[in-house]
């Protein structure tokens, strides 16, 4: 039996009442993705890799022999098969010692594992606002880029956290090293983006494009002053702003740290639809280490009421906080076990979708320059679980699919840096 068998084989045996592609897709994203020199030619004709926000991959820049950073799509689609696999949408994240390799051929681009074929792959196509040209000198993708398949628009209006300088960053976000890594790559990385630039970048989006129905507006968290505003009046104008000129075009969502609930009317007042107080880590011990600012700032238990509280304001199916999946296992606070980080986790799932709340995860990746980079992921036993648990909760708490993540579903999901979207249905 060959190592991909073997791989199916594993899924075929524990966790057949999974999608095999979420299976293969939750590997991707730990593991990473390697790519030939030959699927990296032609990277005019497809979209590459924005650098919305974090790095998302497992090397540095400067390591990447191939400048994948450049040339890497990014995300794939893959399907088809030996197994006949449904359209599957995985976020790209470069790493040249993965058993994921994409290779291309005259006639078709396909992904292996271990050097055997799984099926073939699509990379997203360059979207027709982005061959625009716009006042500001710096490109579309760097203002307003789309991921998830052309599904969300992503602004990062703020480059940096101000949790770091002061050891008080999460361990697992590199946000702040990516800042650096892009400049000195030499991309026009926007620290501020100004609201004048997204304007006209929406615009171009507005006229130009059928297929984003959401954007995200986030960024680092402020923990003083941002050109004299606080974080809720800081990221709040900037809605403010978009709503009132392109009132109801997309589905409005916004990510800071968790407020009171008066606090977080003012994001409702300025036309945001959907919050995203994220959490990040269930476990008490661990969120203390792992989250320090945000344990000091604001809390656990305080950062916890305070999603629950904005359910009042947004209603609780708009309120939708990320964890990262994962660092559970990883590290000096890691778990012993992989049943116990499920255990942990799915107490922190049931504990919000008890209350209507339904959270999102994000694989964790180890990116290097963070406190975390030079563990290994955590394994793909703890993601089919995690999948499985959060799935049964859902289910049995009658949630609605989250809204402003596409449509749900194998085959049909578009969010790409996890499968539990892939799952509901």
């Amino acid at each position: 039996m060959n190592l991909l068998e073997s791989l199916y084989q594993t899924w075929k045996s524990d966790y057949p009442d999974l999608p095999l592609e979420a299976y293969f897709k939750q590997d991707m994203l730990r593991l990473g993705i390697a790519f030939d020199a030959s699927a990296l030619t032609g990277s005019q004709e497809y979209k590459t890799k924005d650098y919305f926000i974090f790095s998302f991959d497992r090397i540095p820049l400067k390591d990447m022999s191939q400048q994948e950073n450049w040339r890497a799509p990014e995300e794939i689609r893959f399907s088809g098969g030996t197994w006949n696999l449904k359209p599957t949408v995985v976020s790209v994240r470069i790493n040249p010692e993965s058993p994921y390799k994409i290779i291309r051929t005259e006639n078709k681009i396909f992904i292996t594992y271990n050097g055997l074929e799984i099926s073939t792959v699509q990379y997203p196509d360059v979207p027709e606002y982005y061959k625009k040209t716009y006042r500001t000198e710096k490109k579309p993708g760097e203002i307003a880029p789309v991921i998830e398949w052309g599904y969300l628009i992503y602004l990062t209006v703020f480059r940096n956290c101000q949790y770091f300088g002061k050891d008080e960053e999460c361990v697992f976000c590199d946000i702040n090293h990516n800042w650096r890594q892009q400049k000195q790559s030499g991309r026009p990385y926007t620290g501020v983006k100004p609201v004048e630039d997204i304007l006209e970048v929406l615009q171009g989006i507005d006229r130009f494009d059928e297929i984003a129905q959401a954007y995200t507006l986030t960024g680092g968290s402020v923990v003083t002053q941002l050109f004299g505003k606080n974080e809720i009046d800081f990221y709040g104008d900037y809605a403010r702003l978009i709503n009132e000129k392109f009132p109801g075009r997309w589905i409005s969502k916004v990510v800071t740290q968790a407020y009171e609930a008066d606090d977080v009317k003012k994001l409702r007042d300025a036309g945001v639809q959907i919050y995203h107080p994220n959490y990040e880590v269930w476990d008490e011990r661990i969120f203390e280490n792992y989250c320090p600012g945000k344990a000091r700032y604001i809390g656990r238990d305080n950062w916890n009421r305070r999603i629950l509280d904005s359910a009042a304001v947004f209603g609780s199916e708009n309120v939708i906080p990320n964890f990262v999946a994962g660092v559970e296992l990883a590290g000096p606070c890691a778990m012993e076990s992989v049943d116990a980080a499920i255990t942990s986790t799915l107490e922190g799932v049931d504990y919000f979708m008890s209350h209507g709340i339904s959270p999102r995860f994000t694989t964790w990746c180890p990116e290097p320059y963070t406190t975390l980079g030079d563990q290994s992921p955590a394994p793909l036993e703890y993601y089919m679980k995690l999948l499985r648990g959060y799935r049964k909760i859902w289910k049995s708490y009658g949630l609605a699919v989250p809204p402003g993540y596409g449509p749900a579903g194998v085959g049909n999901a578009v969010f790409s840096v996890s499968a539990f979207m892939d799952v509901l249905e």
